[in-house]
């Protein structure tokens, strides 16, 4: 295969995750058993904080190395960065925290769904972000060796992508179900919630062609960006109620296995 085509192979794999996670309605009933929601919730939470740390915030100290004592900075900037832009998007943009069960003044299906799909498509920016910024690492990479060794680390973040997008999209499409809407209409909105991933990689990878020496602050502010998601919405998800150690223990499987995927093939 071409670049071309393992680009879009590494941009579209998070969204099947989100597909196939969105399709959960044609298998479960109304609405996803609790522990198994925690499993997964907690499962995703590790899977992007280990992301976070092997594929982006390590990778982008490794770029800045020619600062020397200074190699720090950019990461620093960048994680800042990604959760101040969150932080802000969070406070514009009306939407429904995934642990929140009534949005305030909005009491409506309409509103509660719409408010559920806008918070999942935001948190999908700053993954599809990540995945971009280091597919862009990888293209300019690719000219000094192997296509395929020098695409392994956006692929192994691609599929880590993937599995923790899994409990996003049926986040999105049981409760659609439960809400009164059919079987096809929860999948269709579930998954056109992931697609916005895809898009942001892209113009992460498009950013990148033409600001290179960004590259160390855009890998650390998709890190920022990520973890902030995690520690204001999969882990407060994750914790509530009884049974928190099921999301612990997911948390502490997903976290391990995106380490050993990134170390391993990245």
């Amino acid at each position: 295969m071409n670049e071309y085509a393992y680009s879009a192979i590494i941009l579209l794999v998070p969204f099947l995750g989100t597909t196939l996670g969105a399709a959960m309605v044609f298998f479960l009933k109304k609405e996803m058993p609790p522990l198994l929601n925690k499993a997964l919730l907690g499962f995703a939470s590790g899977v992007m904080v280990a992301a976070s740390i092997w594929s982006l915030i390590v990778p982008s100290i490794e770029e800045s190395s020619s600062l020397g004592t200074w190699a720090f900075l950019p990461a620093l900037v960048g994680v800042l960065l990604g959760f101040a832009f969150l932080l802000l998007i969070d406070t514009l943009t009306p939407h429904l925290h995934l642990h929140s069960d009534k949005p305030e003044g909005l009491p409506s299906r309409a509103s509660r769904t719409s408010m559920m799909l806008t918070a999942v498509t935001i948190h999908n920016v700053p993954e599809g972000m990540a995945v971009g910024v280091v597919l862009a690492s990888a293209l300019t990479a690719a000219g000094n060796g192997s296509l395929e060794t020098a695409m392994l680390p956006a692929l192994t973040l691609s599929i880590g992508m993937a599995i923790q997008n899994f409990p996003e999209g049926a986040i999105v499409s049981l409760p659609l179900l439960g809400e009164g809407h059919s079987k096809g209409k929860s999948f269709l909105f579930g998954s056109l919630s992931g697609a916005v991933e895809p898009l942001a990689g892209l113009i992460a990878v498009l950013l990148l062609s033409l600001v290179v020496p960004a590259l160390p602050y855009l890998l650390s502010f998709a890190a920022g960006a990520m973890l902030y998601v995690v520690v204001e919405e999969l882990v407060p998800e994750a914790m509530e109620g009884k049974h928190s150690n099921v999301a612990t223990i997911g948390f502490a499987l997903g976290f391990c296995l995106m380490m050993v995927l990134d170390v391993a093939l990245g």
